[in-house]
């Protein structure tokens, strides 16, 4: 069974940062994407940045650019999002994605909420 297990969410203040993980557990291919994507209330969800597992590509949505680093530890299976220069704007489940080929599988998300 393939899993994806996020954490790393929780209350900050405007300012503040966050680090998010993903581990992935049960995929057999190296060969995968690991995308976050947030969905704030009353919004779509969101794709912000992802990180390709064997090459190490990377890409951030214009919103988080800066303020965001996506990094992964292939021996962990595990990817981070770095969060700073929090907004609350920032406010929103975050939710974790591997994708490969027609495969996607989605983690439960973790809430991020950014005080002002």
């Amino acid at each position: 069974d393939v899993q994806l297990q996020a954490s790393g969410g929780g209350l900050v203040q405007a300012g503040g940062s966050l680090r998010l993980s993903c581990t992935a557990s049960g995929f057999t291919s190296d060969d995968y994407q690991i995308g976050w994507f947030r969905q704030a209330p009353g919004k779509e969800r969101l794709g912000i940045s992802c990180i390709g597992r064997s090459d190490g590509r990377t890409y951030y949505d214009r919103s988080v650019k800066g303020r965001f680093t996506i990094s992964s530890d292939n021996a962990k299976n595990t990817v981070y999002l770095q969060m700073i220069s929090l907004t609350p704007e920032d406010t929103a489940v975050y939710y974790c994605n591997l994708g490969f080929r027609t495969v996607s599988i989605w983690g439960q998300g973790t809430l991020v909420t950014v005080s002002s």
